[in-house]
């Protein structure tokens, strides 16, 4: 969450900085009033509970020197004090609680450096690599859920009679090419970044750090009876592995990968885009994740960058990178930018990874700090992540772009340590 002083130090460039995002001003004011509101009831209740205190100490005194009388009626204006104070307290817990959730609901600030814009139309193309229209043949141009049904290694109407539509089913060698995608992302980031294997279902405090709660329930999928929450990405587990520590800045940038299957409910989508692989409810992730120090942000953001576009350079697969508007970022993102590779068979742009930057937005919310090494007070980390690969576009961007003219799927080179030795697919029977 944002640093609620800001409303204080300065709620007019506050609620300029979130107009960039299209949060209503009256949705900040709303959370400052409120912060202002418990700061009073606080401080209410701070003279009351002073007051209950001396009049404690005044019945005392006035007991021991046998004045009953006087004991009493100081007995009684504290009990109307107490009394007083239990209803102070108990609205400022309630001004409290609302104070929280406003300020879970506000998103994270957008970065200066971030461009301007309202909606994904505004967002800017940095670079593009590797992209020629005229270089794709006729056999190039068939979509992946074509390619899969004809090879026989992708199968969505049994994925949807076991668990319902946007569940794809792999088979065969495309089942070996979704793990093949997962451990060549491992070993491409082994060099620097610690796996882990997390829990793929968390408590809902470990969504509300990162931001998919409160306000993206409905597109997370509960599992009441032990309220807990299946993972959308890696991301969640790994933020808040450290959640409520102290961590030496020593230790900073602390570098953590993981592969998971990530669940969404997609419930915006709206029927948009549901086609094959396109958007899917289930799929497998590597994600790779950094604590850092603010003077280490950025650096650390190019780095994440870096790796994944390496990986989706080393496929060969057209690629262009995509820095995210501010009117566009998401909940706690405060600058991302994107991986889109190019779908030949959809000719679509297809987004294959999300590499942002939190500020200390996440680590507000996780407790996540670190004690610098000159001393002092404690800080919030900065977290950052990216999505080394996500199966199931590049998949598809694959076996469309690799398409040979007599159906097969010539495989890149960089796949063939994981496909056991199968330099093509040629049929999943």
């Amino acid at each position: 969450m944002i640093d609620v002083r800001l409303l204080r130090a300065d709620l007019e460039a506050t609620k300029a900085a979130l107009a960039r995002k299209k949060v209503s001003p009256d949705e900040v004011e709303r959370a400052a009033h409120l912060d202002a509101r418990r700061r009073q009831l606080t401080a209410q209740a701070d003279q009351l509970r002073a007051r209950v205190k001396a009049l404690s100490r005044q019945v005392g005194e006035a007991r021991r020197a046998g004045e009953d009388a006087t004991a009493e009626a100081l007995s009684e204006e504290s009990k109307r004090a107490g009394a007083e104070l239990a209803t102070l307290e108990q609205e400022a817990g309630a001004v409290e609680a609302q104070l929280r959730d406003a300020l879970l609901r506000l998103p994270n600030l957008p970065a200066e450096e971030a461009p301007d814009g309202g909606s994904e139309e505004d967002n800017v193309v940095v670079r593009t690599v590797g992209y020629d229209p005229g270089r794709y043949g006729p056999h190039q141009r068939v979509p992946h859920w074509d390619i899969g049904a004809q090879l026989r290694i992708l199968d969505l109407e049994r994925g949807a009679k076991i668990a319902g539509s946007m569940f794809p089913l792999f088979r065969a060698q495309g089942a070996t090419l979704a793990r093949a995608l997962c451990q060549l992302a491992l070993d491409r980031n082994a060099d620097a970044y610690t796996e882990v294997r997390p829990p793929t279902l968390v408590r809902s405090s470990v969504l509300e750090a990162t931001g998919q709660l409160p306000k993206f329930a409905d597109d997370a999928y509960h599992i009441e009876r032990d309220d807990l929450w299946a993972i959308p990405t890696a991301e969640v587990p790994l933020t808040s592995m450290r959640a409520g520590e102290i961590l030496a800045e020593e230790e900073l940038p602390l570098r953590l990968m993981a592969y998971s299957p990530c669940y969404r409910r997609e419930a915006g989508a709206a029927g948009r885009d549901t086609r094959g692989l396109l958007r899917v409810h289930e799929f497998d992730k590597v994600e790779i994740l950094a604590l850092c120090t603010r003077a280490q942000a950025t650096s650390v953001h190019q780095e994440i960058l870096g790796r994944a576009e390496a990986v989706i350079a080393e496929l060969g697969l057209a690629y262009r990178v995509v820095e995210i508007c501010a009117g566009d970022l998401g909940q706690s993102h405060a600058r991302s930018f994107d991986i889109e590779v190019y779908s030949p068979g959809c000719d679509m742009w297809l987004e294959v990874s999300s590499v942002s930057w939190f500020s200390d937005y996440q680590a507000r919310r996780a407790s996540l700090r670190y004690r610098p090494t000159e001393g002092g007070a404690v800080r919030f980390c900065d977290t950052l992540n990216g999505s080394a690969l996500a199966v199931p576009r590049v998949w598809a961007a694959l076996v469309e772009t690799y398409r040979q003219p007599d159906g097969s799927v010539a495989l890149p080179e960089c796949l063939g340590p994981y496909m056991r030795g199968n330099p093509s697919i040629r049929s999943g029977s």
